[in-house]
């Protein structure tokens, strides 16, 4: 069973600079390009991931969750409902059925309540330097992949008279 990584959408769009450039222009893409960027980091750490943007001062707003295919899910509290009291709740009753559980926030607050459920804690700085290391280590493990799927042939790699005189070894001359 993987384990899960709940997200504080709105703490970690707030604290990754690269998200609160984004956020200023469009609140919705910026919640698109955590939602893409953590779906890769999920899959590549094997994470169960689950972005909560709260609707707590949206008049009206009823919740509603979303599945992404191969992707995480996302969740946006009711009216009233914040993220944290929504992350605490689902850490607590996920961390005492046995799940592994890790909660991203920058709140203190809320690390020490999911703390005291049984729930791991990453600040959003964390977060944010784990998901570059990860893509890094993506880029070279292509990287290593394409490199030994070259072709290692002596002919790219030696000058014009190395060449001739091989030429004329392999043929007995």
């Amino acid at each position: 069973m993987a384990d899960i990584l709940l997200v504080d959408g709105y703490n970690v769009l707030g604290a990754w600079p690269e998200l609160a450039a984004v956020k200023e222009d469009s609140l919705e893409h910026a919640r698109d390009k955590l939602t893409d960027i953590l779906a890769g980091y999920g899959a590549y750490k094997d994470y169960r991931v689950v972005i909560v943007f709260d609707a707590h001062a949206v008049s009206g707003a009823a919740a509603r969750a979303e599945t992404l295919p191969d992707g995480p899910e996302v969740v946006y509290t009711a009216e009233g409902e914040t993220a944290d009291s929504y992350i605490e709740r689902l850490a607590y009753q996920l961390a005492h059925s046995g799940q592994g559980v890790y909660v991203v926030t920058s709140d203190r607050a809320e690390q020490f309540t999911v703390l005291g459920a049984g729930a791991w804690r990453i600040s959003a700085r964390e977060l944010r330097l784990d998901v570059l290391a990860a893509e890094k280590e993506v880029r070279q493990g292509y990287a290593e992949a394409d490199r030994h799927h070259r072709r290692h042939e002596l002919d790219g790699r030696v000058g014009e008279e190395a060449r001739k005189r091989l030429d004329a070894l392999r043929r007995g001359l």
